[in-house]
């Protein structure tokens, strides 16, 4: 089993920069990849960005590529999204995820998922 919990959402305006942070316990083996989704209200959830845990290769959405950056803190079993210059578009609930794979350019086959955080950008 995995647990996932996400922190550091808020409230910011078009413009700011805020990070979120999700951490991670249970098997690390249930771990090898690590992503973000978003779901904005009245959408379907939609992937953000993803990384490979071992090496940390990442992917990310044609929306956020330039703006977000996804890291992780090994020992600590933390994964982080730093997202810049947030547009009102930005706003969403935002999912941490994992799964045993290493493959990121299946973005379907997550398992674990944390409760999310929620991310308002204000135009």
């Amino acid at each position: 089993q995995v647990q996932l919990v996400e922190s550091g959402g808020g409230l910011v305006q078009t413009g700011d920069s805020l990070k979120l942070s999700c951490a991670a316990s249970g098997r690390a083996s249930s771990r090898s990849a690590m992503a973000w989704f978003r779901q904005a209200p009245g959408k379907e959830r939609e992937f953000v960005a993803a990384i490979r845990w071992r090496d940390g290769t990442t992917e990310y959405a044609n929306s956020v590529r330039g703006r977000f950056a996804i890291t992780r803190e090994i020992y600590g079993n933390t994964l982080f999204l730093q997202m810049n210059t947030l547009k009102p578009d930005d706003t969403a609930v935002y999912y941490c995820a994992a799964k045993e794979s290493m493959v990121l350019v299946d973005t379907t086959d997550y398992l674990y998922w944390g409760q999310g955080t929620q991310v308002t950008v204000s135009s």
